[in-house]
């Protein structure tokens, strides 16, 4: 099952059915390069790490985020820049898995480097809403300061509950998300 789309008029469907499960595919470094090479696009990022504090809001998601590894990016395809994405990763997390705090994270990303360090994600939350866009946002996506642009903050726990990642994910114009819901 494909987890992304991209049609002829540029809309991307996200398909989070299967996105992270098949995050290393063809030697892929993450979800996004897995689902944008599926798709016929062309993923690039670029990644700058840094440690410092989360923001309050995802501070109070980690239990402490005085200290975290920082990984900012700014993800195209091809030339167009889609989305613009901010994780953050407790201090704990880039003692047991050095790689997450490095530019280029091998095949499938911060998510398998941390299950190679036995810090798997088994659950994963995806909350979506509209957030006014920043200036800094505004001028990277193309959009008016203050228009509603869809965020993504992905939550990642392991099976003994403990929150190994916040990542917020701010959305270009264009997207549509799906979710699905086993009824059985």
């Amino acid at each position: 099952m494909p987890s992304n789309t991209i049609g002829e008029n540029g809309t991307i469907t996200r398909d989070a059915r299967s996105r992270y499960r098949q995050r290393a595919e063809g030697g892929a470094h993450g979800a996004f390069e897995a689902e944008t090479k599926r798709a016929g696009g062309t993923p690039r990022a670029d990644v700058e790490v840094t440690r410092g504090a989360a923001p309050a809001d995802v501070a109070a998601v980690l239990g402490d985020g005085a200290d975290t590894v920082i990984r900012s990016r700014r993800m195209y395809d091809g030339e167009r820049l889609v989305q613009l994405c901010d994780t953050y990763i407790p201090a704990f997390v880039a003692e047991a898995a050095p790689a997450v705090a490095q530019l280029d994270t091998g095949a499938g990303g911060i998510i398998s480097r941390m299950a190679d360090a036995g810090l798997a994600q088994t659950e994963v939350v995806e909350d979506v809403t509209q957030v006014p866009a920043t200036a800094k946002q505004a001028e990277a996506l193309g959009v008016e300061e203050g228009e509603l642009l869809l965020t993504i903050t992905h939550t990642g726990t392991t099976e003994d509950g403990r929150v190994v990642e916040v990542s917020r994910h701010t959305l270009g114009r264009g997207w549509t998300l799906r979710y699905g819901v086993p009824l059985a």
